[in-house]
């Protein structure tokens, strides 16, 4: 299956996820709010989502400098790099909630975990919500209402325990499909044990994404030692059983000193349970490089091409397994803005 964009088009994608902050004008007032995400990999940045070549972006936005730098001429839009045009023709998404077409809500940005690599639970206070069950179903529906609307998704720090977060994602999918029947659900859970997949499941979600984060052991050991890497993959595979193929996804966060081998490696073993893999590259700030640095050393920035050579294989492997990240209504791969995705960028 060829991809839907241009190489040259995923290209200027990865150099845009590889690269640092997009500068807008200070004069110039964006069309709808940037996005303020408690989670993924613009956690504690004000986001903008840029469209071009058939493809997304999602950058955080500075008014004070970046790499990148929005021209504005009247309607028109485009993309400069160290004083080049980078990109001629831009459009600039709306997010709903979190990404675009999708009311994707992280219900609680406490954790009691302790990953390096995540920015939720580093949050200030004033960058969190601390949503109430009933304002984030307000907000839904609200959502709902937005010209674009497509889907429903849930991810969630664990502020007490797996299986407390589990019920509580749980009890909103359930209000959420009594009143958009209609709406596909994804939810994203930290899973430990079977019977947390299957409350999720029986409560009417509809995709699932639970994250091995690396499938080296000894990387994941020193990013997320209160974890246990052998349940979530338990947890993986059983997802893959009840949810079916191309129903469950898992990321595999790469730029943390594995190879390309083991993350390809990682990908042949989700795919063989019929999961997803979604490569995600590190994305460090002010916020995570000391926890993560002090683990694991000095890292290396992720290039673009790693990114699309990465991509290249995983497309390979979901093609022997029958397997592809358009399949998915929810969640990231929907999103598309924040990876390289198989079949759509490469």
């Amino acid at each position: 299956m060829e991809a839907k964009v241009s190489r040259e088009t995923a290209k200027k994608k990865a150099e845009m996820l590889a690269g640092g902050a997009v500068l807008i004008p200070k004069d110039f007032r964006l069309p709808f709010p940037a996005s303020r995400s408690t989670a993924g990999p613009g956690a504690g940045h004000r986001s903008v989502v840029f469209s071009f070549g058939g493809t997304r972006a999602k950058k955080a936005v500075s008014r004070e400098g970046g790499e990148f730098e929005l021209v504005v001429e009247g309607d028109s839009y485009s993309l400069m790099r160290g004083g080049f045009l980078f990109i001629e023709k831009v459009e600039l998404v709306p997010t709903l909630m979190h990404a675009p077409f999708q009311a994707f809500v992280n219900i609680d940005s406490r954790c009691i975990y302790d990953c390096k690599f995540c920015n939720s639970p580093r949050l200030a206070d004033d960058a969190t919500k601390n949503l109430s069950d009933d304002r984030i179903i307000e907000m839904i529906l609200g959502a709902s209402k937005e010209d674009g609307f497509q889907a429903v998704a849930f991810t969630s720090g664990v502020a007490e325990s797996p299986m407390m977060t589990v019920r509580r994602m749980a009890g909103l999918v359930k209000r959420v499909k009594q009143l958009l029947p209609d709406t596909p659900i994804g939810v994203e859970p930290y899973a430990t044990r079977p019977d947390e997949v299957e409350i999720l499941l029986e409560a009417g979600a509809d995709e699932i994404k639970i994250n091995i984060e690396t499938f080296d052991r000894d990387i994941f050991e020193k990013i997320c030692d209160d974890m246990d890497f052998d349940q979530i993959l338990h947890a993986i595979n059983h997802s893959g059983e009840v949810f079916g193929e191309n129903r469950v996804c898992s990321n595999i966060i790469f730029g943390l000193g594995e190879t390309d081998e083991n993350i390809l490696e990682g990908t042949k073993v989700l795919a063989n349970m019929g999961a997803v893999a979604t490569l995600r590259a590190l994305r460090r700030d002010e916020l995570n490089t000391a926890g993560l640095e002090g683990a694991l050393g000095p890292l290396e920035p992720v290039s673009a091409e790693r990114m699309l050579t990465l991509a290249d294989g995983q497309k390979k492997i979901f093609t022997d397994y029958g397997l592809s990240p358009l399949r998915f209504k929810t969640m990231c791969h929907a999103c598309l803005s924040c990876d390289i995705v198989p079949f759509w960028d490469v």
